[in-house]
């Protein structure tokens, strides 16, 4: 029998059009572009002989929309069929392409039984000049049912790396690496190299951190913030900064050096009217300038909790106007370069490639069926050996799950790192993986991904595993395989273990440093207030809040200055940190301002009286003496901002009776007006 008709396979992949034509060559004569110019050359000269276009989206030089929009303009369209080829699932992507002439889309990986019948079907149709609409609507209905998302893993190892910072994160970092591979290309003012441009890139992640000290009701404020919330919010610069720098202390590393300067420098603009620092043109690092811009861009481009997303276009206009600050005018230039292509980019979740997992099974399939050529079998080798090879140097742990032959597969250098088989039968059963990965996290993992959707496929969730012995925390991000996605049913997991051990523990330091006065080291203010919250929810617990200030503090400042006063300072919280138990709260939560939180039992009075006493002591030529008011729980109040105000107005009680005293909270003080309490207005 001859062939049915040529079929031009536009992808610039090879290995995709590799198997495509091993799918289609036994019935069709088989053309091949790897991008859209060499597509549009083929189509003006062959445009009447070619029975159908299968063509990728996504493609360097002209993508798969503008070969669309070629082929509509000279009537080729009506002509000749078009099925687009892609992983993205995007129905924005899909859309679009139905509404420039696509009749049918098909994801990958290919399944063989779904290329050919809609191969067939399509061109047959075609033939019979039936209408395009009825072909769509019945495509439209099948929705797939064959087909999976082929796993995007190779070219962006690190995707999912900051998956509880949401896409922000993973916006700010495409961004970045886009303006800074633009800047190479049009000036040689700032010489970078790809390790640099890599670092900086990844550093960008950090830039918002100090925002984990700022308290969520201005955080997370859905109207406009205060002028004095706003304070408050751009101390987040600062405080990021001061965290890489505390870092940068114990790991002399370039990548917190990179960080710090973007963490602290972000909100500076090029005329010299940011903060923290006020710092002007070139005295900005470039990589903080980048962050800036990028960060700019994707806040106005995303839906916040005080705003609605701004097109793409407004987004542009407006960074271009000088609305949302003063910018190194080559960055702007670099936005303008590459604006048309940044909303497509952003769009695409991450890099073509294909995982380990979806070879293997492309590749049995087509095996089982004779349907491989040699020209195949070599790419998909290269492509295994590629990905492995990348996989290693990531300390990534590749693995699948069957559910039908309940059989999980590692990666060889996984396997070999955890001390394990690579082929395990019954997970949840067999020993050998239990002492590396618990049969309850296992089953936690495969719960979480059997409740997966197809809107949001991956799960990412921390465990930890026993590495030679040791315990140590990964980070799993997977993702289901359904046989149909409609009714949910998994047939397969595929996934990736990364090791965030050492991230995990840097996080918990600097956790721990945000929830510090840096002076002091005792709990700052937000700090207080959140553990102190927490503990008065335990119910028939008896807790006493004490805030005391020290007398005549001004003094010190004035007659020995304030480094002196510093010390004087620090002299304090060693003796209230050698006065309380361990299980009670201590706080600096303002200039010489201080907070206790105490459980008691039985009378608190003797001991608030022995932490009194022992703060009255000498510091040099200083005396040191505090005032405090104290207020019970739940007596004077069940919740801190109560509790705070009652021992507020008790300390101003105490200082109005003569300093140096301390005072307990009763309703004879409830009209005194505080001097301290935020509550008063």
């Amino acid at each position: 029998m001859g062939k049915q008709g040529k079929i031009l396979i536009v992808d610039d992949t090879e290995m995709n059009r590799s198997m495509l034509a091993d799918m289609l060559q036994e019935d069709y004569e088989i053309l091949e572009a790897e991008n859209g110019l060499e597509a549009a050359k083929l189509l003006y000269q062959l445009h009447d002989g070619i029975s159908l276009v299968l063509l990728d989206i996504i493609m360097p030089e002209m993508d798969g929309f503008e070969v669309l929009t070629l082929m509509s303009k000279n009537d080729w369209i009506e002509r000749i069929p078009v099925i687009t080829i892609s992983s993205e699932t995007a129905s924005a992507y899909i859309d679009h392409a139905y509404d420039l002439g696509a009749t049918d889309y098909i994801s990958r990986p290919f399944d063989e039984k779904t290329v050919q019948r809609r191969v067939r079907n399509t061109i047959m149709l075609y033939s019979k000049q039936k209408a395009l609409e009825s072909l769509v609507a019945e495509q439209i209905v099948e929705k797939e049912q064959n087909n999976f998302l082929m796993v995007e893993i190779l070219s962006n190892i690190v995707e999912f790396r900051n998956g509880e910072s949401g896409l922000h994160v993973l916006h700010i970092r495409i961004l970045t690496e886009i303006l800074l591979r633009k800047l190479q290309e049009i000036t040689d003012r700032y010489p970078l190299t790809a390790a640099q441009i890599a670092l900086i890139v990844n550093a960008s992640a950090l830039h918002d951190v100090g925002k984990i000290s700022i308290p969520e009701e201005i955080l997370n404020k859905p109207g406009r913030l205060t002028p004095e919330e706003f304070e408050v919010m751009k101390t987040h610069s600062a405080i990021g900064g001061q965290i890489m720098e505390e870092a940068l202390q114990r790991h002399r590393e370039e990548l917190i050096q990179v960080a710090y300067n973007i963490c602290r420098w972000h909100h500076e603009r090029y005329d010299g009217r940011g903060y923290p620092d006020g710092l002007k043109g070139e005295k900005i690092p470039i990589e903080a300038q980048v962050v800036a811009l990028a960060d700019v861009y994707d806040a106005l481009t995303s839906v916040r909790v005080y705003k609605p997303a701004y097109s793409h276009e407004e987004a542009m206009q407006m960074i271009l106007n000088g609305e949302c600050g003063s910018f190194n005018p080559l960055l702007l230039e670099c936005l303008q370069q590459v604006g048309p292509r940044l909303e497509e980019e952003l769009k695409l979740r991450s890099l073509r490639g294909v995982s380990e997992a979806s070879i293997q099974e492309l590749s049995t399939q087509m095996i089982a069926n004779g349907k491989v050529s040699s020209r195949t079998l070599t790419l998909l080798d290269q492509e295994r050996t590629r990905y492995q090879f990348f996989a290693s140097m990531s300390n990534e742990i590749q693995f699948e799950y069957s559910f039908q032959s309940d059989l999980l597969t590692l990666s060889e250098w996984g396997a070999q790192l955890l001390g394990l088989s690579v082929l395990l039968e019954h997970p949840e059963e067999n020993e050998e993986l239990g002492r590396v990965f618990s049969r309850d996290d296992f089953a936690d993992l495969k719960r979480r991904l059997r409740r997966a959707t197809a809107e949001r496929p991956i799960v990412s969730v921390s465990y930890c595993l026993q590495v030679k012995g040791e315990p140590r925390w990964f980070k799993a991000v997977a993702r289901p395989l359904w046989e149909n996605e409609e009714e949910g049913k998994v047939v397969s997991i595929i996934g990736k273990f990364m090791d965030v051990h050492e991230e995990r523990l840097q996080m918990n330091r600097l956790k721990k440093l945000a929830e510090q006065d840096p002076l002091t080291k005792l709990h700052n203010q937000a700090s207080a207030k959140k553990t102190v919250s927490k503990a008065l929810d335990i119910k028939g617990a008896h807790t006493a809040l004490a805030l005391f200030d020290l007398d005549n503090f001004k003094d010190a400042n004035d007659r020995f200055g304030h480094m002196f006063g510093d010390q004087v300072l620090k002299h304090v919280a060693d003796i209230v940190r050698k006065s309380v138990r361990s299980s009670d709260i201590a706080a600096r939560v303002g200039g010489d301002e201080f907070l206790l939180f105490l459980a008691y039992q039985g009378d608190v009075r003797p001991v608030v009286d022995r932490i009194f006493r022992a703060l009255y002591s000498g510091y040099q030529s200083f005396q040191v003496s505090v005032s405090m008011g104290i207020a019970l729980a739940p007596e004077n109040g069940a919740d801190y901002d109560t509790l705070f105000h009652a021992a507020d107005q008790a300390l101003y009680a105490a200082k109005k009776g003569g300093k140096n005293r301390y005072c307990f909270y009763d309703d004879s003080m409830r009209r005194l007006l505080s001097v301290l309490s935020p509550m008063d207005h």
